[in-house]
């Protein structure tokens, strides 16, 4: 599913993260780039299999993956652009509702379930769904095929270090208010995303991520 030059050249751009060397392998990143496209038409396809509400949405392959430049707000560290890519399947819109995902980087692969870069709007729903329902979210987690799949929970990739203003440290829902953007991830083998079988692997894996997308619905 993953082409091996896609894996080179994200390998490549983690060592050279720079305008210059970007410009000089859009040819490289153009391919790479038609690659992502082509994974969300795939999930899309089998959306069936694990989630009708996707499968009924209407895709625009393009915008169903994470760009490699980085907007200030949602820079991590001093790199320019991103040497990893999501891969969405959503029923909404990737930086509004939960949806499901896959993580491509060398070397630290997974898919799952999330809203890791969220809007304003959006982590503020969240956040209002987390606190009216704490134990929906203690429920997921407590699920025997969640705990098996995402032995992790619910992660984040920027967490804050208190609770946000108008919470309290108090609520039940607390250390997930402290995330900005949440999901829940399963590790993949980088060998794995090259086999054409890899929707095979996907599908149960989103099946059970789903509790946490129906649950942010």
């Amino acid at each position: 599913m993953v082409e091996p030059e896609t894996f080179a050249f994200l390998a490549d751009l983690a060592l050279n993260n720079r305008k210059a060397w970007m410009d000089a392998h859009r040819v490289e990143r153009d391919d790479a780039m038609r690659n992502f496209a082509g994974i969300a038409m795939t999930l899309h396809d089998y959306a069936d299999r694990f989630d009708p509400f996707v499968a009924d949405a209407r895709i625009k392959p393009k915008q169903s993956y994470t760009k490699f430049f980085q907007e200030p707000r949602d820079r991590i560290g001093r790199a320019l652009y991103r040497a990893d890519v999501d891969v969405f399947a959503n029923a909404g819109h990737p930086t509004e509702d939960v949806g499901y995902y896959l993580h491509i980087e060398p070397g630290n692969c997974y898919a799952g379930a999330a809203l890791f870069q969220p809007s304003k709007a959006a982590l503020s729903r969240l956040r209002t769904r987390l606190v009216d329902n704490p134990n929906g979210l203690k429920a997921i987690l407590a699920d025997p095929e969640f705990k098996k799949t995402f032995p992790d929970g619910v992660v984040t990739r920027k967490p804050l270090g208190a609770v946000p203003d108008d919470f309290v440290n108090s609520d039940p829902a607390a250390p997930y208010l402290k995330m900005v953007g949440l999901g829940c991830r399963k590790d993949l083998q980088d060998a794995l995303l090259l086999d054409d079988d890899l929707i095979d692997v996907l599908i149960p894996i989103f099946r059970t991520a789903g509790q946490l997308v129906r649950y942010f619905d």
